[in-house]
């Protein structure tokens, strides 16, 4: 796995904007496969929260869709769901 902590590495050394335009366009790139895998075969409801985890890296918006959505999980398993930030 050390190739990949360099890549990683290579990855955190580039400038902000840049980094974030980069997670932008694979992360939503993907949300927007799983949107297509709803009316398409395949797992849509798998690919849609990876896309959203992968925004969430640098987006505060999608660090809170990706809390409200494990709120709602623990909800439906009956669990005291962790507190939301809002």
């Amino acid at each position: 796995m050390t190739w990949l902590a360099a890549i990683w590495a290579a990855f955190k050394a580039v400038a902000a904007p840049l980094r974030k335009l980069i997670i932008a366009v694979i992360g939503g790139t993907v949300v927007l496969i799983g949107i297509a895998l709803i009316v398409l075969p395949g797992p849509a409801f798998i690919v849609i929260p990876i896309g959203l985890a992968i925004l969430a890296t640098e987006f505060a918006w999608a660090q809170r869709a990706v809390a409200r959505a494990r709120a709602m999980v623990a909800r439906a398993r009956g669990r005291q769901p962790e507190s939301v930030a809002k």
